[in-house]
């Protein structure tokens, strides 16, 4: 976890390094940092940072765009969200019970780019990319490789969808699926459309909280022309992600049509508390966005540090309810590998 700084930390201004606010979305995805020393040089962490940063990088690479290190506060290496971001030493320490594939995906994938483990929905793997890479990704081991259907592929994982009439569900997810290109999106949501049974389409999503720009109007025209209800599951841990830029994003997405809603992890050093839990709620609902679930963390090799015991977590959503109205309570939950659902706490 991360612990008090060896030395003390210098700030500085990183106004001129940001990216102007109009630069179109691909080329920030193109641009994030990859570097861990790069990511400490900018928020102006000392280098006593740095053998560690790059130790967790050598697992799993740092991704962050810039419009998401805008919001993190330069010199404080206890900010919530670099915590989010910034990889540590601890991830090679080995952990029992923590595993590279914490929810048994593999057991679920009977076709590439298909998960189904839930009745009358399916995940499909949209797009291998991330915006952003977050230190506790439950598919930071994930054989992206292996599910990255080219478009023929496609038509024979869709196959398994047209075949099953009690399927009603289609989750777009990855990586992130907002990574990919409008017109892939386009035509895979036209094949779907093309299934009679599929009512809903879901979009589980980062890129709109971490690139707000992603919302354009190539993504809306052909989001809002679908025929299917259209929901779209944000991923949103600490309210200081959700500047102005998200809540007009947000707006957008409103407009065209989409129920927001957004899941969270709850994680050591970053929420696990009531002031950023309740906060974040009530920032949700001023951006339009609803609380659906709270996770607890799923045991992801690398990511023990994260953890936040049951019980604790028990006792913060009991206090949540003292101080939040119920409809911006989140459920709190854990997925469990072979349960036909997520499973309350």
């Amino acid at each position: 976890m991360i612990t008090r700084s060896p030395t003390p930390l210098q700030r500085h201004d990183r106004e001129s390094q940001l990216l102007p606010i109009q630069t179109p979305w691909q080329t920030q995805l193109a641009r994030a940092i990859r570097d861990p020393r790069e990511l400490c040089r900018r928020l102006g962490l000392d280098e006593a940072w740095w053998p560690g940063a790059e130790a967790g990088h050598t697992l799993f690479e740092v991704r962050v765009p810039e419009a998401y290190l805008a919001r993190i506060r330069p010199g404080d290496p206890f900010d919530p969200l670099l915590h989010q971001v910034l990889p540590l030493a601890e991830e090679a320490m080995p952990m029992a019970g923590y595993v590279t594939d914490p929810l048994a995906e593999a057991e679920h994938a009977p076709a590439p780019g298909l998960i189904h483990k839930y009745a009358g929905r399916v995940l499909l793997i949209a797009s291998p990319a991330c915006a952003v890479n977050c230190r506790y990704c439950f598919r930071r081991h994930f054989p992206y490789e292996e599910n990255a259907p080219s478009r023929a592929q496609w038509e024979t994982t869709l196959d398994h969808l047209r075949a099953d009439t009690t399927i009603h569900e289609a989750i777009l997810s990855g990586g992130d699926p907002l990574a990919a290109s409008d017109r892939q999106l386009a035509w895979l949501v036209e094949r779907l459309e093309g299934i009679p049974q599929l009512k809903r389409l879901r979009i589980h999503t980062r890129l709109p909280v971490v690139i707000p720009e992603r919302i354009d109007d190539a993504l809306l025209g052909w989001l809002g022309a679908t025929r299917l209800q259209k929901v779209m599951v944000l991923h949103i841990n600490h309210a200081n992600e959700i500047d102005e830029a998200v809540i007009t994003a947000c707006g957008r997405l409103s407009a065209a049509g989409v129920t927001l809603l957004n899941q969270s992890v709850l994680l050591r050093g970053v929420n696990d508390a009531i002031a950023p839990l309740a906060e974040l709620s009530e920032r949700l609902f001023e951006a339009g966005i609803l609380p659906y679930y709270l996770h607890v963390l799923d045991p992801v090799a690398g990511a023990a540090h994260f953890d936040v015991a049951d019980d604790e977590a028990r006792d913060l959503v009991a206090s949540l309810r003292e101080v939040l109205p119920g409809f911006l309570m989140p459920r709190l939950v854990r997925e469990i590998p072979g349960e036909a659902s997520k499973t309350p706490l």
